[in-house]
């Protein structure tokens, strides 16, 4: 088959059946940012309810399943790697500061360290000591529900494009959204920067490891770090970063007052709604009151923000789906904490083997949804082959086909 517009010939193997067709659906391309945050803030909450290892590691597990499937080749997609390991440090720091400040609390007596005498004004507080199973495990179970929800935050960073992130923040936000926006980018770039440097210096034959190692890979990634803030420095600048309208002072003056009561007004409606003991009108009256008077500041506020949106994002059903997934995985993880709280916060004390009911293991099904609902982020590889004719084949026929024109003084 042989395009004359360009010249590009090529033959494409359907294996007799015709031209595949790919649906709407699933077309690669990249979802929404807002929708895999909504999904990692779905599954953090539901960790958040929870001290079940069995479930915390599924939702661990599903976690990295969606990330495998759905994330890209950007940079801040090679970075959850980095948030399983500062995971399991967490875990392992939370163990260890149970054994050193008194792990002694329970019947199961793991090992006796020799305690180290504190003076009288440090009461209440002991240096190692008698350490006990059940102490041991109790900060293990935090750690670990702790570590799954920096996992799931860390889903979203490496499945999120955090500029396509920063079209969607409302102009109000627009300053607050950006600096977000660089804090969240540090890490994702910082372990491309480590990856980078490192093959560089295996290309090079440079074999050293310890500090000799360290002192050649941490210049080379400061420096890159400097030339990343220079080039950033100089897009927002060229982009007119920080322009906004002509706003007279007392507006400016009525729109922060806004905002401000606002925030202070949905701080009070929030402490009314989980102080039982409290007044009425502080519960949710205070709250709409506060959220209505605070979106109304911020609206005015978003009018002294001149931006243009090219190609806006817009939600789709699979943004729809994969935000629903996270949110049902954290209402079904809620009820079954209402159904059967002494298996979703198992007991350290007698110990007891944590157990999984038909409701967590739903909200784990859940969850993992987006590994299949949502669209790939490239090319799908069951592609049909395409078969290129070679340059000189392709030009002759293009030559054959078209037209010669003319050139000025009747050459050709």
């Amino acid at each position: 088959m042989t395009d004359r517009r360009t010249g590009a010939a090529s033959v494409r193997a359907d294996s007799g059946r015709g031209p595949r067709r790919w649906s709407a659906a699933r077309l690669p391309r990249g979802l929404h940012p807002g929708a895999w945050w909504w999904w990692a803030l779905g599954l953090a909450t539901a960790a958040s309810h929870t001290t079940n290892p069995l479930l915390l590691a599924l939702l661990v597990a599903v976690t990295a399943l969606v990330v495998v499937r759905r994330r890209g080749d950007a940079p801040w997609a090679l970075a959850f790697r980095m948030y399983l390991v500062l995971g399991a440090v967490i875990i392992a720091m939370r163990v260890v500061f149970r054994i050193i400040f008194g792990g002694g609390q329970g019947e199961h007596l793991l090992v006796s360290l020799p305690e180290i005498p504190l003076p009288a004004w440090a009461a209440g507080i002991r240096l190692f000591g008698p350490v006990a199973v059940e102490q041991v495990l109790g900060g293990f179970y935090d750690g670990l529900r702790l570590a799954t929800m920096l996992v799931c935050l860390g889903a979203a960073n490496a499945l999120a494009n955090p500029k396509r992130l920063l079209k969607a923040v409302p102009g109000a936000l627009y300053a607050v959204g950006t600096a977000v926006v660089v804090a969240l980018s540090v890490a994702p770039q910082l372990v491309e920067s480590v990856l980078r440097v490192r093959r560089a210096r295996r290309l090079r034959g440079a074999t050293g490891r310890g500090m000799r190692a360290l002192r050649g890979i941490a210049l080379p990634v400061l420096a890159d770090a400097l030339d990343r803030s220079l080039a950033l420095a100089a897009a927002m600048d060229s982009r007119g970063y920080g322009r906004t309208a002509a706003v007279p002072a007392g507006q400016r003056a009525a729109t922060g007052a806004l905002v401000l009561g606002g925030l202070v007004g949905v701080c009070a409606g929030t402490y009314g709604l989980l102080d039982s003991t409290g007044s009425g009108y502080l519960g949710l009256p205070m709250l709409l009151a506060g959220l209505a008077v605070a979106v109304t500041g911020m609206l005015l506020a978003g009018r002294r923000v001149r931006r243009s949106r090219y190609r806006p994002d817009r939600w789709q059903p699979a943004e729809l789906l994969v935000a629903g997934c996270g949110l049902a995985a954290a209402a079904l993880t809620l009820f079954a904490g209402s159904v059967a709280p002494e298996l979703v916060y198992p007991p350290v004390s007698p110990l007891t083997w944590p157990e999984v009911t038909p409701l967590m293991l739903l909200a784990v099904a859940v969850a993992a949804g987006p590994a299949w609902l949502a669209p790939p982020p490239g090319l799908p590889s069951t592609r049909p082959p395409t078969v290129a004719v070679p340059v000189s084949d392709a030009m002759a026929s293009t030559r054959a086909s078209d037209p010669v024109t003319p050139l000025p003084g009747g050459r050709a």
